[in-house]
């Protein structure tokens, strides 16, 4: 910059006074941290030292209604948009006023209230959030972006190039602000990509991208404030904008910078945007000695009553009762009287397809995602003919994107806007897992937010379909807290219980049998209804022997029961695995005594082990013989049929039943 340049800009001098108090805070709280970090205060930090222009340039060119996904070395968003210090510090230290009462770290929280809204670990995970959050403003009919960090490193993951993607087909408002700093941890980007520029990535995917250098806060304060502008007016899609900045200090601090060469690191000093910033407003007569002073004071006070205020802050109360309640959001109405079994008879197929629509019906906010959903209804026509009613911007096509998708799922979470995800076969959900288990699964424990979205999956073998559109994937979902996972076994239960995931405030892993689809038919009211998740069915009564199964296991039990009556075997179909019904499993397992537990999928590690574990524990006194299991082997699911058979539970269940009877 040169001090001609200032006085040709459509920047007043207070804004370019408030632009240099807003580089000064952070600045200084970091000097502060650092301080505490040696003193054993604080345990762990991650500087942003010469990168507080993009931070801060950006946070200020945007409006108050701009969404915002920071990273952890971006301390300027949260400083400009005004968050407390004394709770942003208490949360560094994990106490019980800290924005996660103690449950997470650093920048790792969202705060709605502030249109921002933190990361993960898995860095680049937030920008399919962002996408998520940019559909819910423009389906909310309001002008406003969002705007999501990346660092040079992040852009080689997945997550990018998806997100990018999707919000270039879907035109979404969302500024993908990359702080290329020279360093992945220790990787510099020489070793990283071979472009010239990473905003050249932008014309892959036929949207803009521009650089720009991020030690000038004002060139970052006019990039994004015009960038911004242009969207509003216009109504155009995405914008790449890389900010080219240096990493001063190590990734984090107990790393170092022992390689990175010293006179890079000198060089860039040199070019220290706050240092830069200063000069140029005092060469223009805008900052003398006495405002900086003035300044420093200012942000002195407010640190200190910060650092203070965390210091003596309670520690989270240690509660497991209370952990355990917030893993969920409360809330989500069942209604307390569904209908008897009676109506038309649906194939299971269709009880899904009629609690879909009408699930759409009674909210008109619910979005429904997916390849193929539109207008080709998808893979197995659940969604036929929902475009043509409800529109596409409510039934939306996506590219082959899963983890993007997902994302944009919590984003419309974020936003208040339920959604739906088809998975086209549940196996392809691997190809989003980290956005359920850590993205999805987490949010309500971290901070708060109800994560309302039903995450559909076709599901299950017998179709010889082979390894990878046959597996029966439940207990990847069953083992993390946050998540409730629905398996379904005939047209009420798929109807009712469909309807009640989407209106539920936690992420919902809504299990569909696809062998079921069209062989299972059923009697299902016309009118929609919820049944409560938690509550097991009493699918035949018996007193010889407790048979606790889901899914194609209700089928193939009811066959072996129906079979050999003088058994007298009861069958209890769970209907949702997580939350299951205890109450009902220990009643009917201390009746009969016996207790065999079926499931398609592979035995080993599958939820049987987990309901067999908890029987034994609970029942230990009333069995007469040990809780067994039948699952199906421990092998991927093959392709020939005569393989399969053998490959399913369903060939080993009347030994099984056997075994436990004679024992």
């Amino acid at each position: 910059m040169n001090s001609t340049r200032l006085s040709h800009i459509d920047v007043d001098p207070f804004t370019l006074l408030e632009l240099y108090r807003g580089l000064v805070l952070p600045r200084m709280i970091e000097e502060k941290m650092l301080l505490l970090l040696r003193q054993g205060i604080i345990t762990k930090w991650f500087s942003g030292i010469g990168q507080e222009g993009i931070a801060v340039g950006s946070t200020m060119a945007l409006r108050k209604d701009d969404w915002i996904l920071p990273l952890h070395r971006n301390l300027g968003v949260f400083t400009t948009r005004g968050f407390p210090l004394t709770r942003l510090f208490a949360q560094w230290q994990g106490k019980e006023d800290g924005y996660t009462r103690g449950r997470d770290r650093s920048f790792h929280f969202g705060a709605p209230e502030h249109r921002v809204i933190g990361m993960i670990s898995h860095l680049g995970s937030m920008l399919g959030v962002a996408d998520g959050i940019a559909l819910g403003n423009r389906l909310r009919g309001e002008q406003s972006i969002a705007l999501a960090f990346i660092g040079d490193g992040g852009t080689s993951q997945g997550d990018f190039h998806e997100a990018l993607n999707l919000a270039a087909v879907w035109d979404l408002p969302v500024i993908f602000l990359i702080e290329n700093n020279g360093y992945a941890l220790s990787t510099p980007t020489s070793t990283q990509f071979r472009c010239e520029q990473l905003a050249d990535r932008a014309r892959g995917y036929g949207i803009r991208g521009m650089t720009i250098d991020g030690n000038d806060p004002l060139e970052v304060f006019r990039s994004v404030r015009q960038t911004a502008a242009e969207m509003r007016a216009d109504s155009y899609g995405p914008v790449v904008i890389e900010a080219m900045t240096f990493r001063r200090r190590g990734h984090e601090e107990a790393s170092g910078v022992a390689y990175v060469p010293a006179e890079l690191i000198a060089e860039w000093e040199e070019r220290d945007p706050i240092a830069r910033f200063e000069r140029e407003l005092l060469e223009q007569g805008i900052l003398d000695e006495g405002k900086i002073e003035e300044i420093r004071a200012s942000c002195s006070a407010l640190i200190e009553a910060g650092v203070t205020h965390m210091i003596d802050t309670p520690e989270p109360d240690v509660s497991a009762a209370r952990e355990i309640a917030d893993v969920h959001a409360p809330g989500g109405e069942v209604w307390s009287e569904p209908p008897a079994e009676e109506g038309p008879e649906l194939r299971v197929v269709d009880a899904v397809a009629e609690g879909l629509r009408q699930g759409m019906e009674l909210d008109n906010d619910l979005v429904v995602m997916g390849q193929d959903v539109a207008d080709y209804g998808g893979v197995f026509k659940v969604t036929d003919g929902l475009v043509d009613r409800f529109g596409p911007h409510r039934v939306r096509n996506t590219p082959l994107c899963e983890a993007a998708v997902l994302g944009a799922g919590l984003g419309l979470a974020i936003r208040s806007i339920p959604s739906v995800i088809e998975m086209q076969f549940a196996d392809f959900v691997s190809e989003g897992f980290n956005q359920i288990v850590n993205n999805l699964a987490k949010t309500h424990y971290r901070w708060g937010t109800p994560v309302n979205v039903t995450v559909r999956m076709p599901t299950g073998g017998g179709v010889a379909a082979g390894p990878f559109h046959s597996q029966s994937t439940e207990a990847w979902f069953t083992h993390t807290p946050g998540l409730k996972v629905a398996f379904p076994s005939n047209p009420y239960d798929a109807k009712g219980l469909l309807l009640t995931a989407l209106n539920d405030p936690n992420p919902v892993m809504f299990f569909e049998h696809k062998l079921l689809y069209r062989s299972r038919r059923g009697a299902v009211p016309q009118e929609p209804y919820r049944l409560p998740f938690g509550v097991a069915r009493i699918a035949r009564p018996g007193s010889g022997c407790t048979i606790v199964t889901y899914g194609s296991g209700v089928t193939w039990a009811m066959a072996a029961a129906e079979a050999d009556p003088a058994r007298d075997i009861e069958v209890i179909d769970l209907r949702t695995l997580i939350p299951w019904d205890r109450a009902t499993v220990f009643a009917s397992v201390r009746r009969t005594g016996r207790c065999l537990v079926l499931h398609e999928a592979t035995i080993t590690s599958g939820f049987g082990a987990e309901l067999a574990a908890a029987i034994g524990e609970e029942c230990f006194g009333e069995l007469d013989a040990p809780v067994m299991r039948c699952g199906s082997l421990d092998t991927p699911v093959p392709f020939n049929r005569n393989l399969e058979i053998e490959f399913l539970a369903s060939r080993r269940l009347p030994d099984a039943i056997e075994q436990v009877m004679a024992y």
